[in-house]
């Protein structure tokens, strides 16, 4: 499973970094996710490898402009390229609304269907090979995690226990290995009884606008990456008074920490900090405060960083 970030600033772009989109990719095939829709993100895809035709599902945390403006401009674009796919869209129900009106009043036509899910009815999403569940959070508006988590785990036999079993080498060892439970000479064999699996199923949630990380605390006790704004640095948030529906850098670190979550890419960061770490804000300040508070793999998200979620659960920035 790997992580592509489409734009990684909070409210307004900067020169440097985009509004809010993540492309989550499947590690076979070139299927992908898209986690938020921020304005401009269609131009953020033209500088990858990332292809509209590939794209299986939009998923909205929020209905907040730099979350979800982009997608008129997305879906007009997917089209003229020759989408004819239907699209799934998962989002707070206004964006709905939102889009078909759009779609009217500005005469859009799409050659492919728009397929609508509310997130707030989600509840083990199946799509390609993931489940997607959807966790409520605490902003202004309602506001949303995704989890991501791998269906389909690379498996071996359990030949011993096959042989010891009287099962036949051939067609049934093939129909186990594929997760296919067989029936042999009367009796039914579950193929999780004879499978061997060296790793979990690889999990990411990935959190919309929030003030309160503990809302995650369930989802993230298994996860292996936790995606997660730090709008702020707690100092900042206090003397700004802007922090109501967001969260610092101090309060996510010290949630992963308190569930032992063992890489946090943070993300989403209110333009005021600056790349440049000798001038000030920058965000240098925002990792250096987390990682006062969090101890295992920290990251900081950058427009077009991309992450690899390795097998065993070690997560790599691969550019």
């Amino acid at each position: 499973m790997n992580l592509m970030f489409l734009g990684t600033s909070a409210g307004m772009p900067t020169r440097f970094r985009n509004v809010t989109a993540l492309a989550v990719q499947e590690e076979v095939g070139r299927t992908w996710y898209l986690v938020d829709c921020g304005e401009a993100t269609q131009h953020q895809i033209l500088r990858t490898k990332l292809s509209l035709n590939r794209l299986a599902a939009i998923f909205i945390t929020h209905v907040h402009g730099d979350h979800c403006y982009g997608l008129p401009g997305l879906l007009a674009s997917a089209g003229m390229s020759g989408r004819v796919d239907p699209l799934t869209i998962v989002a707070p129900r206004g964006i709905e609304a939102w889009i078909k009106s759009t779609l009217q009043h500005t005469t859009l036509y799409l050659p492919f269907e728009l397929q609508f899910i509310a997130t707030e009815s989600l509840s083990d999403f199946h799509i390609g090979n993931v489940c997607v569940d959807a966790i409520a959070l605490s902003h202004r508006v309602a506001s949303y995690a995704y989890s991501f988590t791998e269906v389909k785990v690379d498996s071996r036999l359990n030949q011993e226990k096959l042989t010891t079993d009287g099962v036949p080498r051939g067609p049934l060892w093939g129909e186990i290995k594929n997760g296919i439970d067989v029936e042999y000479e009367g009796r039914w064999l579950r193929s999780e009884d004879y499978l061997l699996f060296d790793n979990k199923p690889r999990k990411i949630v990935v959190g919309g606008d929030n003030d309160r990380p503990e809302l995650l605390a369930d989802a993230c006790r298994d996860c292996n990456v936790l995606v997660h704004e730090a709008t702020y640095t707690a100092d900042v948030a206090k003397k700004s008074g802007e922090s109501f529906g967001h969260s610092s850098a101090e309060q996510v670190a010290a949630f992963a920490e308190s569930v032992s979550i063992p890489n946090l890419i943070l993300t989403h960061f209110s333009a005021r900090y600056q790349g440049d770490p000798a001038k000030s804000p920058s965000i240098e300040d925002i990792r250096k405060e987390a990682a006062d508070f969090y101890k295992g793999n920290l990251f900081l998200a950058k427009d077009f960083a991309h992450y690899a979620l390795q097998k065993s659960g070690e997560l790599r920035l691969t550019n």
